[in-house]
């Protein structure tokens, strides 16, 4: 069984930003009690979600430390009052439509003990089918990656190094490497690192947060793990992107835009960046139209 709160040192602090998604976060704290042995604890940012979180969290996991929001502040300045609040060595970005598998939070943080080069690690992610939720681990999100992952052709070369550069397909799932990034959904950081870099960037609403985190640790000289010994379910596009799909949409391509130009534009000519801002737009208005005519409408998970 888990043990939050314990008396002795707080080995992790488990950070989780939540909307309209009661149901699932239950889930998920049982499952983090259930399969994890460290010492841990818990810090919930509820954004305004009015559907009985805050009652269901006082009366089934009274240990839960809650901050509740009057509105919805999306993702990053809530999950930064949770980690700053946090006391653990190490600190767990996780989203509430998560399912912690056996020790999956134990092996991350014993790989993170017998690795002191590492910065941040990730775990496999899998979707409710148990397969691989292929971007838990990503290679830069350059232009060409960005380019052939939307064309399919990452899909339909998925053993090629040229075309499948963002979800590193031609990597070995079940072997553990260094990548760009891992998936917020469940992301730990070491504190020594967030002392150095700093904790998420601001103006990322939403999205692309954990981007930024990553290639901020990895320009400090820290290495960003893939640890796939370490399992969680993940089940996406719940919650926020399901409750309000244009928004997540809106704030996903944002968010990308900010990425690409805080990072990687200064690495292309200023024309070429002309040329991408504008398929930028174009995307978000096919991903826009798209989605009208969905019957079910969320943000989706095919994003980079």
């Amino acid at each position: 069984m888990g043990n939050p709160q314990s008396l002795s040192e707080v080995d992790v602090s488990v950070c989780i930003v939540t909307y309209r998604a009661r149901d699932l976060l239950r889930d998920c704290l049982r499952s983090l009690k259930e399969n994890t042995r460290l010492n841990y604890e818990v810090i919930v940012v509820d954004n305004g979600s009015q559907d009985g979180v805050a009652e269901m969290l006082r009366q089934e996991f009274p240990s839960v430390r809650l901050i509740e929001n009057k509105r919805n502040d999306g993702y990053t300045r809530p999950m930064n009052r949770a980690l700053r609040l946090g006391s653990g060595r190490y600190l767990l970005q996780l989203n509430p439509d998560t399912l912690i598998l056996p020790e999956a939070i134990d092996r991350m943080a014993a790989f993170m003990d017998d690795h002191p080069e590492a910065g941040i690690c990730g775990p496999k992610v899998l979707n409710r089918d148990l397969t691989l939720q292929k971007p838990c681990r990503r290679g830069e999100p350059r232009p060409w990656a960005v380019i052939t992952y939307f064309l399919g052709l990452s899909s339909l070369f998925p053993r090629s190094r040229l075309f499948g550069q963002y979800l590193m397909n031609y990597m070995d799932e079940d072997v553990t490497h260094p990548v760009a990034g891992v998936s917020g959904s469940c992301m730990l950081a070491r504190r020594t690192m967030v002392e150095q870099i700093g904790f998420l960037d601001e103006a990322f609403f939403a999205y692309q947060e954990d981007a930024d985190f990553c290639f901020r640790a990895r320009q400090a000289g820290w290495q960003v793990i893939y640890y796939p010994e370490a399992k969680i379910i993940h089940y996406g596009s719940q919650g926020g992107s399901r409750v309000q799909p244009y928004r997540s949409i809106i704030e996903w391509h944002r968010s990308y835009y900010l990425y690409y130009r805080k990072h990687l534009a200064k690495d292309y000519f200023f024309l070429f960046n002309l040329f991408y801002y504008l398929a930028m737009i174009f995307k978000l208005l096919v991903t826009l139209g798209v989605n009208f005519l969905r019957r079910e409408k969320f943000a989706g998970s095919r994003k980079p």
